[in-house]
């Protein structure tokens, strides 16, 4: 047996409930009697925390990959900068114009380079993943695996 209930509500709000009902082709009072129905529930508030920590989750997902792409990249570019003040002499001085000349042109390449990769869309990440799973999957390993 239903209970009739009557109430007035502002005019935006009948609008939204009236398009919301006739989107879904249901009859206004299911929609109210689902919303109320809903927001009186004791489990709400419990359902709302369900979702709220699952999108926390996934967002904390996301930084740890973006923490991971970080570090991967902080690590190369400090493997490149030790390796090349390793490798690299000093230059005379009467050498250096001509050695600026030819970084700039080479900085120049690099900057082509990288924009093309970039517009690929290939990152170093996803090329590191797919060496080492190759490397998995060679029959020639040394662990004794298989």
């Amino acid at each position: 047996m239903r209970t009739k209930h009557t109430f007035r509500l502002p005019p935006d709000l009948a609008a939204q409930l009236a398009d919301y009902a006739h989107r879904k082709r249901v009859p206004q009072a299911l929609v109210v009697e689902t919303a109320l129905s809903s927001h009186l529930s004791p489990d709400s508030s419990e359902r709302m925390e369900a979702a709220l920590g699952r999108r926390l989750d996934r967002l904390t997902r996301q930084v740890e990959r973006l923490e991971r792409h970080v570090t991967i990249s902080n690590e190369a570019l400090a493997l490149f900068v030790r390796f090349w003040l390793t490798v690299t002499p000093p230059l005379p001085d009467t050498a250096q114009p001509a050695a600026q000349a030819k970084g700039r042109e080479r900085y120049e390449g690099f900057v082509e380079a990288l924009g093309r990769r970039l517009a690929k869309g290939k990152t170093l990440a996803q090329e590191i993943s797919q060496d080492v799973i190759s490397k998995d999957e060679r029959p020639d390993r040394t662990d004794g695996s298989s």
